[in-house]
């Protein structure tokens, strides 16, 4: 079935998605080109469902790719994604 066009509810989740990467990614970054908008999409994605805390999931990601972090943990490492733009943090080695 075809979705309406300028019908925001009729795919409400694809619509959220759309709007989280347009205010988070494409209006703080100028864009060059096809090829550069696929590979800063590409890593958008992977921190989008890896990394980003997600408030329905209790601000846990969809698919961690790494354990959450023991709370009493003093020292952080952060992690610049996207030249800055994104910062990822997870404990520090001891």
């Amino acid at each position: 079935m075809k979705i309406p066009p300028h019908c925001p509810r009729a795919n409400c989740y694809a619509e959220r998605f759309v709007g989280t990467v347009r205010r988070e990614l494409t209006d703080r970054l100028p864009i060059i080109n096809e090829r550069h908008l696929e590979s800063v999409l590409n890593r958008y994605v992977l921190h989008y469902n890896h990394r980003r805390p997600h408030r329905a999931r209790h601000h846990s990601p969809p698919r961690p790719d790494h354990p959450a972090g023991d709370p009493a943990c003093r020292s952080v490492h952060r992690r610049r994604v996207l030249d800055g733009l994104i910062n990822e943090h997870e404990p520090a080695a001891a």
